[in-house]
């Protein structure tokens, strides 16, 4: 943490009045609309009010959660899937929020294709990928779940993906709904997709912000500040998506703004953000543990240094969102 010595000697006050801290948060991913909460709460003031100037670290080629761990950022914002790997792994990490209230990933096809109407006839068929052990067994579930044999051939190609599906060259890959689904509308591609959650996958959340367990043991009221402003970020967002999304388009550099204004109506009319009574952010325990547990069972989470995994039982500690409660 880089945060002054009288922080140390003035917990009982207000944190306005202490001056503005320092603090920032590692980004998962170049900015998208999944960080407009942190943007709108930074432009807007609402760090501010919390005594908090806060910088967004670019993306790098170290993990949010790993650039978290070594302790090089206060916060992260991480994957569901780069969280629970670190923490399995031994990180000293802990969850305090959830952007995502659903699952925005999906299997997608073009909808031209006649041989493809259920996960069973991606048997045989060519997967455009990530490199990723949480692909295989994501997919591998849906066409069993579905009858089929999980024996498909896979072409790791990162964002050139989406090119390689919309030209034919492979038969299937991976989305996110909110952003490469908008993309393709913006693009006029005819493509079908299934939804993990109708195929055996445990329907999760994702977008998790994090912090170590030092910092929330040492220093809970800093957490409070920064989480309170940050779903309130959010909050605003979710209820102003078009200004949100012009907010983020003059903090970045976007080559297609519509495709930003664009995912902004995505997250609202599709109730990622905010969902009917569930406060933003919020982590559903339920849904958290029931992901760690495919995960596990998957053997995608393995522990330190690569080892076999021991199920931990009780993942409760693995999250906190103390700051949520009034």
């Amino acid at each position: 943490m880089r945060l002054l010595p009288i922080l140390a000697t003035c917990v009982a006050l207000p944190l306005p009045l202490w001056g503005q801290e320092r603090l920032d948060i590692a980004l998962d991913w170049t900015l998208n609309t999944n960080h407009v909460g942190l943007v709108v709460a930074r432009e807007k003031g609402f760090y501010d009010d919390a005594g908090l100037e806060v910088d967004l670290l670019p993306y790098s080629d170290s993990s949010s959660t790993a650039v978290l761990a070594a302790g090089a950022a206060d916060f992260a914002y991480m994957t569901s899937l780069g969280f629970m790997s670190a923490r399995a792994a031994g990180a000293d990490i802990v969850a305090l929020w959830a952007t995502m209230q659903r699952e925005n990933g999906r299997l997608v096809y073009n909808s031209d294709n006649p041989e493809i109407t259920r996960p069973a006839d991606l048997q045989g068929r060519t997967y455009a990928g990530f490199g990723s052990a949480w692909e295989e067994a994501l997919i591998s579930t849906m066409i069993e779940a579905d009858g089929g044999t999980a024996d498909y051939d896979t072409v790791t190609m990162g964002t050139g993906a989406y090119e390689a599906l919309a030209t034919g060259a492979v038969d299937f890959t991976l989305e996110v709904a909110t952003w490469e689904g908008v993309n393709g509308e913006l693009l006029g591609r005819e493509q079908s997709h299934f939804t993990y959650a109708d195929y055996g996958v445990p329907d999760q959340q994702n977008g998790y912000i994090g912090t170590t367990s030092e910092t929330l043991r040492q220093h809970p009221e800093l957490v409070d500040g920064f989480m309170s402003a940050t779903q309130r970020g959010y909050a605003w967002a979710a209820a102003n998506p078009n200004e949100a999304a012009e907010i983020l388009i003059e903090s970045g550099e976007f080559q297609n703004p519509d495709l930003v204004r664009g995912s902004m109506i995505a997250l609202v009319e599709g109730a990622y953000i905010k969902s009917d009574g569930t406060p933003i952010g919020a982590i559903d325990t339920t849904r958290f543990a029931d992901m760690v547990r495919f995960l596990f069972d998957s053997g995608v989470l393995k522990g330190p240094g690569g080892a076999a995994l021991i199920w931990p039982g009780d993942v409760s500690d693995w999250y906190d969102q103390g700051w949520m409660e009034e």
